[in-house]
């Protein structure tokens, strides 16, 4: 009987130092990579939040680009990092569709855990001004009057971009070509200059460009028109019922992250994204901020790698 004293002990001086370590940690510099270049969605929310999260960690809170293989190279890196400061702001192209398409030096389920889901955009239609249309369906018939010489961008193969222009492809019955560039920056840069026609890039990457009238928007690809353009139809209003695409973001870190540290930095991030001004710079960029727990965020993450599995082998969408 004297065993269970000892074990109440252990017990309690064990929870004593897991308090310990969150309170301690971090002990040096954070840094949040981002999988694509500077300019687009996933490196606005990282921003967003590293700039607020910084004064609440008392530690500088650093964004880091490393753009390229469909955002999984962040991934990898933060998947294989032993520092304890290290994490990526995940995006679903990383993280439900390229397990999909590519093969990985990492697992994404068991080498990253989800720690604070972000929030949402939708995928935004955009075309270059100098095409000669105005809706979805003006833009099918330009699309299917020249096969193959429309071209839409991406940020890169694999992306929500890119699995929405397939999706179009498929139900509009058209042919446009893809050209993948290395971040949604570089590929807007091209679609304003008309060396690409069109895109289906996130909303934080186009929304400035839209409304100072440097490129056009058709249509949101969310069920529901978003407040920051309330002029422009969904895609079923357009007519195109199962073109639905958003891309999500959220902090990852590796799985062997104490979870003291995990709730530590579930609970200063949602500090972040309830302040006010986080809520605004991100409204303004059409994110919606829908808060999770953390195992509410691990349950969707499940769902929606399971959800892109099907529709790429459904559609057998493969990589250019």
């Amino acid at each position: 009987m004297k065993l269970f004293p000892a074990l109440l002990a252990a017990a309690c001086a064990l929870a004593s130092q897991t308090q310990a370590l969150a309170q301690d940690w971090p002990t040096k510099p954070v840094r949040i990579l981002v999988g694509s270049a500077p300019g687009g969605g996933t490196d606005a929310m990282a921003r967003a939040v590293a700039d607020r999260l910084g004064p609440l960690l008392k530690q500088p809170v650093v964004v880091e680009n490393r753009p390229g293989a469909s955002n999984t190279l962040a991934a990898d890196v933060t998947a294989k990092s032993t520092d304890g400061h290290t994490m990526v702001m995940g995006v679903s192209t990383a993280h439900a569709i390229a397990p999909h398409l590519l093969k990985l030096g990492y697992d994404s389920d068991k080498d990253l855990v989800p720690v604070a889901f972000v929030g949402a955009v939708p995928n935004v239609l955009v075309i270059n001004n100098s095409l000669p249309v105005d809706s979805v369906q003006s833009l099918i018939k330009l699309a299917k009057s020249q096969p193959g010489k429309l071209n839409y961008a991406t940020s890169g193969a694999g992306s929500t971009q890119h699995i929405a222009a397939e999706l179009f492809k498929d139900q509009a019955g058209v042919f446009i070509t893809h050209i993948p560039y290395r971040g949604s920056g570089p590929a807007l840069i091209d679609l304003v200059g008309g060396q690409v026609q069109l895109s289906f890039d996130t909303m934080p990457s186009v929304i400035g460009q839209i409304k100072s009238g440097r490129i056009k928007a058709l249509a949101v690809a969310s069920d529901k028109r978003n407040p920051q353009l309330p002029n422009v139809p969904t895609m079923a209003e357009a007519g195109m019922k199962n073109v639905e695409m958003s891309a999500w973001y959220g902090i990852y870190m590796p799985a062997a992250t104490p979870k003291a540290v995990q709730d530590r930095v579930y609970a200063e991030v949602t500090k972040v994204l309830a302040m006010p001004e986080t809520q605004t710079r991100l409204g303004a960029i059409g994110a919606d901020l829908t808060p999770m727990t953390q195992p509410q965020f691990a349950a969707f993450h499940a769902a929606e790698n399971k959800r892109f599995a099907e529709l790429i082998a459904r559609k057998n969408i493969k990589l250019d």
